[in-house]
């Protein structure tokens, strides 16, 4: 029974996830695009953007959204008329995917090189011996004698 239930919960968890996706495909809002897409002469997103091919830009994708056009499609048709660079992020496929690729290798590298770090430096660290919080070193004569006549004087 709560096998059956876990799995339909994982199953609707997922279909939950995609179905915003597929929606936003094939019924793409103009907001959602001016973030994702580029101005070619200031190179800011179109939602900030407010030169004016920025707004012939958006007047384009205004339209090609009333034509029934998907995301890709209006994609592509301003990547082939301005190139890659009117996406806002790299593509996740060739060369490109280096972009997404390297900030996670260097991070993984620095949280690597923290952790040997880290290990080296507690691995080679003196042992708690004499003269350590474990046990303190003795106090020359004269020095211990006031500390007893301190202590001495705030008992009594």
């Amino acid at each position: 029974m709560s096998r059956t239930f876990l799995g339909a919960l994982v199953l609707s968890l997922a279909l939950s996830v995609c179905a915003p996706a597929s929606a936003s495909e094939r019924h793409p809002t103009l907001a959602e695009l001016e973030r994702e897409l580029v101005c070619p002469t200031c190179q800011t997103t179109l939602d900030q953007s407010d030169s004016p091919i920025a707004r012939r830009m958006k007047q384009y994708i205004a339209g090609r959204i009333a034509a029934g056009d998907t995301k890709s499609e209006i994609k592509e048709k301003l990547v082939e008329q301005f190139g890659q660079g009117v996406l806002s992020e790299p593509p996740r496929h060739g060369f490109a995917l280096l972009a997404w690729a390297l900030p996670l290798l260097g991070a993984g590298a620095a949280a690597l090189a923290l952790g040997a770090l880290g290990w080296h430096w507690s691995r080679t660290r003196g042992p708690v011996g004499v003269g350590t919080a474990a046990a303190p070193a003795s106090l020359p004569p004269q020095l211990e004698r006031r500390v007893d006549e301190e202590l001495a004087r705030f008992d009594g």
